[in-house]
């Protein structure tokens, strides 16, 4: 019962994501070869809506869930890493045709394949955790 908000949101997470035709090879597709715009508008409005909540959570010292005051760390400012790891979103998003966000809702629409893309996801975490000391932050 005490994950059940969870498990609520990330059921309408996928709705969301499900109705906006985010989870379509079609439309990630048509994405890459600039042929429309629907899904640039929907990165774009989550953008937007992502800097708007971060701004008000600064400005209001809006607490956590817990009441904790959340804390943004300064950026990072190194190329390398992000065109890194840029570098790997990019080649598993080529290599399974999806975005690792609707994995989940994938698996629930019937792509069953993705739950070898959930287990690889797992396993790159996974392997992030024992390697983090080695890399550079």
């Amino acid at each position: 019962m005490k994950f059940m908000k969870f498990l609520m949101t990330g059921i309408l997470f996928g709705i969301v994501l499900s109705k906006s035709e985010v989870i379509s090879w079609y439309r990630i597709y048509e994405m890459f070869n600039f042929q429309s715009f629907h899904m640039f508008g929907i990165i774009g409005s989550a953008v937007v809506l992502g800097a708007i909540i971060t701004q008000s959570i600064k400005k209001f010292d809006l607490k956590s869930i817990v009441g904790e005051s959340i804390q943004f760390n300064p950026k990072v400012k190194s190329f390398w890493r992000y065109l890194l790891g840029g570098t790997f979103f990019g080649l598993g998003w080529a290599m399974t045709g999806a975005c690792p966000g609707p994995m989940f809702v994938l698996v629930g629409h019937g792509a069953s394949v993705f739950l070898l893309v959930i287990t690889s996801a797992m396993f790159g975490t996974f392997l992030y955790g024992v390697l983090r000391k080695y890399l550079p932050h």
